[in-house]
């Protein structure tokens, strides 16, 4: 009983975060801003952080956790330096 209500949740989890990252593109594509732009793009990658998590937990792989590490680190690098060049328009002074 209590694994069914996980893979419930975890299939959930899925759908909720799919949602999530169509509305985040949404946002990308749209704009109007460039400062939205930015937005949308940290939010997709923190989406797409969390949707490799979830599966992670629905396989049982700790491969996956680790691949959830690298995006993190990597979108928190190109979400700063993006911000960098739309204040200064320059990211290396």
């Amino acid at each position: 009983m209590s694994e069914m209500i996980v893979m419930v949740a975890v299939y959930v989890a899925h759908m909720a975060l799919a949602l999530a990252m169509i509305f985040a593109l949404a946002r990308m594509m749209r704009g109007p801003r460039a400062q939205d732009r930015v937005l949308g793009l940290d939010t997709l990658y923190v989406n797409s952080m969390l949707q490799v998590l979830v599966f992670g937990i629905r396989t049982g792989s700790t491969f996956y956790f680790e691949a959830a590490l690298i995006i993190a680190v990597l979108g928190f690098v190109a979400t700063a330096a993006l911000a960098k060049f739309l204040m200064r328009g320059e990211v290396i002074e």
